[in-house]
């Protein structure tokens, strides 16, 4: 297969482009920087050839989330991603051999911060109304619909739309997500963040990967899916498993507040630690879709293992 993954330089896409090219595929990946094809993400350009007889599309692109939450940074967010996400789809209408499926990038932080119940697909509350988080919450969530409506309006009647809603996946790559809560662990600063009662959503990367070959080949599945792992826990108790699987004893909590310097001073955002996100597969589960890590334990050990191989 051709697979082609615009904005593939960062976390994710160097987990698929090594998997796929690992088993034999041809990978292109879209960005900036070199060894990749250029392109702006949101205008058309020589870049669009590379889809016009490509397999599948996965398109990650996308400013990042961890930046402070300023009026600029929030207009990349939205810009980087509703911009990619159009010309993505401009490309494959204009494409004379259009490909099969086109997996778009979303995120499980469109549902809302919550702690009674899980969000699946079917029965998930869209965010961006609850009464009992700080305003500005909502700017996460008016990106999240824009991301996806804007894969809603393309026009692509010969390509299949995944919208993917993705919770953190968990690799050992270095710089990675795992990675930094690891080295917070091994700083002892790894314990409840006010309370802890928040939920984490999480998925490994063999569970990722396993999930995007899926989409890959169901031709019935389209439209939104949650890319989790069905066990979400609380914060407390998800870096309680790190902290065990690394043999480090204490963790220092962290009030609110303090949360809320710590990630001022790590140019973030404290929405990232204190929202609730209780977010399940349901259907990948309905699918078939067999999770090979479906609890946080025993992925965050296996996690650990191959994070302490020198190849990482």
């Amino acid at each position: 297969m051709k697979i082609v993954i615009p904005g593939g330089s960062g976390q994710i896409g160097s987990v698929l482009a090594r998997h796929y090219r690992g088993a034999g595929h041809e990978v292109v990946i879209l960005g900036r920087g070199a060894g990749v094809t250029a392109w702006d993400g949101k205008t058309l350009g020589p870049w669009a050839a590379e889809l016009d007889g490509a397999d599948v599309v996965i398109n990650l692109a996308g400013r990042t989330v961890n930046c402070r939450y300023t009026e600029e940074n929030l207009k990349q967010m939205m810009d980087s991603r509703v911009d990619s996400t159009r010309v993505v789809g401009e490309a494959i209408a204009a494409a004379n051999k259009p490909p099969r499926v086109w997996l778009q990038m979303s995120t499980a932080t469109i549902y809302a911060h919550r702690l009674d119940a899980p969000n699946d697909e079917a029965t998930g509350v869209i965010g961006g109304n609850e009464p009992d988080v700080p305003a500005y919450w909502k700017r996460s969530i008016d990106i999240a619909v824009a991301w996806e409506a804007a894969l809603d309006a393309a026009v692509t009647p010969n390509t299949r739309r995944v919208a993917l809603r993705t919770a953190m996946m968990m690799s050992p790559d270095r710089g990675g997500i795992f990675d930094v809560l690891l080295g917070l662990a091994r700083k002892r600063l790894g314990g409840a963040i006010a309370g802890g009662a928040q939920y984490v959503s999480w998925i490994h990367d063999r569970d990722f990967l396993g999930a995007i070959e899926l989409l890959v080949a169901r031709d019935d599945l389209a439209g939104a899916v949650n890319m989790a792992a069905p066990n979400p826990l609380p914060q407390r108790d998800f870096m309680k498993a790190i902290r065990e699987a690394a043999k480090i004893g204490l963790g220092l909590p962290a009030t609110a507040w303090m949360a809320r310097i710590g990630a001022w001073a790590l140019r973030t955002d404290a929405e990232l630690t204190l929202k609730s996100r209780r977010v399940v597969p349901g259907r990948l589960l309905e699918a078939g879709y067999k999770f090979a890590f479906p609890t946080w334990p025993e992925a965050t050990a296996d996690l650990i293992a191959r994070w302490k191989q020198p190849t990482g």
